[in-house]
């Protein structure tokens, strides 16, 4: 399972074998290496940079990028694939300033632009920890397919001067704990979703030169407010109750990102193997800093903060036969056994369809792939089974699908748009999905 290409696809340029010597002279203590090690996990470094079946680190993952193939690079300790002769001082300009060792800039899809955020004292740990707590793997870099004049590099130091932040130089002015627990609380969440992880490099709009529109909430409102990635919707984090986390607890987001499941929704995508790489081994105190500063983010639409409220006629035309439509029943055949005719699911199992911000999201990019593909949750320490959904691709016609969706985005108090065939076949040629059967 690969993170968001829009992310991985950056992270596997940095430059080739390193040549230049190691900084530092003696092993760091046990605790530094610890704390790099809880730092990677942040920042979820093994998605990118582990291939299916590969040894950690080691990179090779092929990542179809807009621009061509690229394959991750080898970021283990050994000497001569890896980053074994990287100091300090070449680390952190390639993980903050996105400048590899040999001084090309790295792809702008690299989220260095949130790393520029983390702190030196971080950095030095991460370093402790690759280059420490790592195991060496000889593994050669693949070459990128990328071609010219696509793979040019210079364009990229102009990229990075128009959109890439300041460098932190040290603590952030706005970490330091200056006021009530609360406080502190909320800055630890900041810091860790605009730093380490770089949540907005999925979960907020690009520009038209791939940037994102915001790199902070003092940017915008398009800050964390969605984004598609891979065919998924990265959903809006920000305070709406129809789409975002409005109707979400700090509890609630606390679940998701520690199970992957909650009351109201189930990861799926790209956001599973976050939760299972990264988010379920933070610490509670993380977690809960995490949901307390997102809950801080205003909505999107401020008009728009009423609550929906759940509607039975559905539920009850399901259940007495009344709606005869093509979306009904294809939902009574395919869904209503998991999902039930309710559309409530089962708690911390099949997930809710009413008021699902997922369902209600203006762009139904997800909920389509869902239906095509289907989706798995991961398995984590707390939820350690992995209730998974069939796909329909093979089953139902993009109109059949289109049908379901429509209905699904309509009843038990859903007020989503109806989606079309024309989206169904989009989406379906976008992710892969099975041709859709002859009818």
């Amino acid at each position: 399972m690969t993170k968001y290409t829009i992310v991985a696809a950056a992270l596997a340029l940095l430059a080739g074998p390193a040549s230049a010597a190691e900084g530092g002279a003696g092993q760091p203590d046990a605790q530094l290496i610890k704390q790099g090690e809880y730092l990677s996990r942040a920042g979820d470094c093994i998605a990118c940079h582990t291939a299916p079946d590969g040894k950690p680190f080691a990179g090779g993952l092929g990542l179809d990028s807009p621009l061509g193939m690229i394959y991750s690079t080898n970021i283990t300790p050994d000497k001569e694939t890896g980053i074994g002769e990287y100091t300090l001082e070449d680390f952190d300009r390639a993980v903050r300033h996105g400048v590899a060792k040999d001084g090309h800039s790295l792809y702008p899809a690299m989220p260095y632009t949130a790393y520029a955020k983390v702190t030196p004292d971080d950095i030095k740990a991460l370093y402790a920890y690759f280059m420490h707590g790592v195991e060496p793997v000889k593994q050669a870099n693949k070459d990128t397919d990328i071609i010219w004049p696509l793979s040019m590099r210079w364009p990229l130091g102009v990229w990075r001067w128009m959109f890439a932040p300041d460098v932190v130089a040290g603590a952030p002015a706005d970490a330091a704990p200056a006021g009530p627990a609360a406080d502190a609380e909320v800055l630890r969440g900041k810091y860790l979703v605009e730093g380490l992880g770089h949540c907005s490099t999925c979960h907020t709009p690009r520009g038209f030169a791939l940037q994102e529109k915001a790199l902070t909430d003092a940017d915008g409102t398009a800050f964390l407010s969605g984004g598609v990635v891979e065919g998924w919707l990265a959903k809006n984090l920000r305070g709406d109750t129809v789409d975002g986390l409005g109707s979400w607890s700090k509890e609630d987001i606390v679940a998701f990102l520690k199970t992957g499941v909650n009351g109201h929704s189930a990861t799926f995508g790209g956001m599973s193997q976050v939760v299972a790489d990264s988010t379920q081994h933070l610490t509670d105190a993380d977690l809960n800093a995490i949901a307390a500063y997102l809950k801080t983010l205003s909505p999107v639409n401020p008009d728009a903060t009423q609550p929906m409220a759940y509607d039975e006629s559905a539920a009850q035309a399901l259940r007495t036969g009344k709606d005869q439509s093509e979306g009904a029943i294809a939902f009574l055949n395919n869904c209503a056994a998991c999902h039930r005719s309710t559309g409530k699911g089962y708690a911390q199992t099949f997930p809710q369809l009413a008021l699902s911000s997922t369902v209600n999201s203006a762009d139904p990019t997800s909920l389509i792939h869902i239906v095509l593909k289907g989706a798995q949750l991961p398995g984590t320490a707390h939820a350690p089974t992995r209730y998974a959904m069939p796909g329909f691709d093979w089953r139902l016609t993009d109109q059949e699908v289109a049908s379901v969706v429509s209905f699904v985005r309509s009843s038990w108090g859903n007020q989503a748009s109806a989606v079309s065939a024309a989206d169904v076949a989009k989406v379906r040629e976008e992710v892969g999905a099975a041709p859709q059967p002859a009818r």
